[in-house]
């Protein structure tokens, strides 16, 4: 007995008959309804195929020219053999290499030769970087080498262009892809290489939704199934990384020397000078600007060079507070203050994106007396703009950037020259070779020191190293100029030195005193919820639950640590409160373990705040 048929059914089932090429889903949706040609296919009366139509690519960037010819140092060289010997030699072991190299020590030459060797065997790498806002400037290199055969992966493409690409990559049109984490995930056949570049960032886990996977941690294990080797790469490597490497369970291959490319390179670190702010500002200097970064500024532009300026905090002022009772603009759905943005003349939360108006009056006692402290971006560029009229003055951070389009143009203007001072957060830190920059100023080197976090001066080192090696990349010496209110911290001197050895020492030495990472593993869980009491309740019992299973099972090394606030103690409406776990083989310990709705479990978390 045929299927009894509805009339839309039966409509469309004449119009797939009277059409001889495949009816497109999209029209019989349109012209039938959602769900009638799904209902003809469960009846057996029509076949479904998905056919792939052609769209434009997603453009990449033209190579300008031949790509530049390097001779490799000797160091590069050795590096460079090590990596060959994996790829050679499936039994080599480990497989996993760490490429320990200063800034401007040609650590992204060795990636690409080792790549280049891939390519040559028929194989295909994937080239991972931190962050989205350094895939053009890498895109570009590895384009130089591999013409037309470069494949970009990131969540700023359109859902289309995610899924064109998905398939030329599996289709195996394109050797190398390029991209952040989600790179990782490319169908590519042949896996020959994994290069992970600044393989210390944090940026590299997924902290925001499900699931929490580090990419790094991802990406070895993939380079252990499939047999590819792994090379990480990085200036200031992660601490937990490279205690690993001196173990033995990754190759360590150091590039202690800046490369000379020529009569118009040099091979040596800029010089750094640490600007106590305290003294400047006892000596009657209340301007953002040491004395000596603003002489540096001045005397940089006379002589025809260009600076970036570095403040990792966006906006014009951090705190907006009453001079007449001192209250703090503070956002209703978080426990942050609002940032001042002055270019829209607008308060800023930025941590939900929520935005007021500047207040005429104070909200707590109605006072006239309005003030703005602190310093953003914003406020670093108006400053220049008074201290040097002429000076033709950039800014690059999330709130100037709003698209990938956008940050190519202002790296396009540095690279010209047309802007002679670049002010930037952590983006103007990473991947610029500009060789006509000599003066890189750290306007305060402290944000981010002070938080409870046991990473904190480990990621603060990190930073003020990577943007000093911005300095000094041409024939002229470079010059840093860090200004601190603490100069004697200790991740402020070693990153002053540009001495990765003394600040391991130090970390290696705390941690292990302390039990942090790697001496112990971590997990970190954090208890959400609109009510306070509830998430503080939830965390209690959590803790008390956990401390329990510990001493039934004899487990002297598991470790409970809290409940406490977070930081900041309220997200988006959302009270927050943590516990820390703290042991070995933690994984085994919670096995089975069921936590409470609205508690997020991170695995070897990247911070603890």
């Amino acid at each position: 007995e045929p299927p009894s048929l509805s009339q839309r059914q039966e409509g469309l089932l004449a119009a797939v008959r009277e059409q001889r090429a495949p009816y497109p889903a999209a029209l019989a949706n349109k012209e039938f309804g959602s769900g009638v040609g799904q209902a003809l296919f469960g009846k057996g009366l029509v076949a479904m195929e998905w056919v792939r139509a052609d769209a434009a690519t997603t453009a990449r960037p033209e190579p300008e020219g031949e790509r530049e010819q390097h001779f490799l140092t000797s160091h590069q060289s050795e590096a460079l053999a090590k990596i060959q010997e994996a790829l050679d030699d499936p039994q080599v072991s480990p497989r996993s290499f760490l490429l320990h190299g200063i800034t401007g020590s040609g650590k992204t030459e060795v990636y690409l030769r080792a790549i280049n060797e891939v390519v040559q065997r028929g194989q295909q790498a994937i080239f991972m970087v931190p962050e989205i806002s350094l895939t053009p400037q890498t895109l570009e290199r590895v384009n130089a080498w591999f013409p037309g055969r470069v494949a970009v992966i990131h969540s700023r493409l359109t859902p289309r262009q995610q899924f064109d690409q998905w398939w030329d990559i599996r289709e195996g049109r394109y050797d190398v892809v390029v991209g952040p984490r989600s790179a990782l995930f490319a169908p590519v056949e042949d896996l020959g290489l994994i290069v992970i570049d600044e393989e210390h960032e944090w940026t590299y886990k997924q902290i925001e939704t499900h699931p929490l996977y580090h990419a790094r941690a991802t990406a070895l294990e993939w380079g252990r199934l499939s047999g590819a080797p792994v090379v990480m790469g990085s200036a200031t490597p992660d601490v937990e990384t490279y205690h690993a490497a001196t173990r033995g369970l990754h190759t360590l291959l150091e590039l202690p020397d800046r490369v000379s490319a020529g009569p118009d390179r040099v091979s040596r670190l800029a010089q750094v000078q640490v600007c106590d702010m305290r003294r400047e500002l006892r000596e009657g200097n209340r301007s953002i600007f040491s004395r000596a970064l603003a002489q540096g500024l001045k005397d940089c532009l006379a002589g025809g060079h260009q600076a970036i300026l570095f403040l990792n905090r966006r906006g014009a002022s951090s705190i907006v507070q009453c001079r007449d009772c001192g209250h703090v603009v503070t956002c209703r759905s978080c426990s942050v203050s609002l940032t001042y943005h002055s270019t829209q003349s607008q308060l800023l939360c930025h941590r939900c994106n929520r935005r007021s108006r500047m207040p005429n009056t104070c909200p707590s006692c109605k006072g006239i007396h309005i003030r703005q402290l602190g310093a953003g971006t914003q406020r670093v560029v108006e400053e220049v703009e008074k201290l040097l009229p002429e000076a033709n003055v950039d800014r690059l951070d999330a709130d100037a950037t709003r698209s990938g389009q956008d940050m190519e143009e202002t790296l396009a203007r540095l690279s010209s020259g047309e802007t002679q001072v670049l002010v930037g957060t952590q983006m103007v830190a990473k991947g610029l070779d500009v060789p006509s920059v000599t003066l890189v100023g750290v306007v305060l080197a402290d944000i981010g020191l002070y938080l409870p976090d046991f990473r904190a001066g480990e990621r603060a080192f990190g930073l003020l190293c990577q943007v000093a090696g911005r300095a000094g990349r041409g024939e002229a010496t470079g010059q840093v100029i860090v200004q601190t209110y603490n100069p004697e911290h200790y991740a402020i001197q070693a990153a002053a030195a540009q001495d990765y050895g003394s600040l391991y020492e130090y970390e290696i030495e705390s941690r292990r005193e302390l039990g942090g990472p790697p001496f112990n593993q971590l997990v970190h869980l954090v208890f959400q919820d609109s009510n306070e009491n509830q998430a503080l309740r939830q965390a209690t019992e959590t803790g008390r639950m956990l401390t329990r299973r510990a001493e039934a099972q004899g487990l002297t090394d598991v470790e409970v640590i809290g409940p406490a606030p977070g930081v900041p103690s309220r997200i988006r409406g959302r009270y927050r409160w943590h516990l820390t776990l703290r042991g070995q083989d933690l994984l085994r310990f919670m096995e089975g373990l069921e936590f409470p709705s609205g508690c997020t479990v991170d695995v070897d978390p990247v911070h603890v705040l």
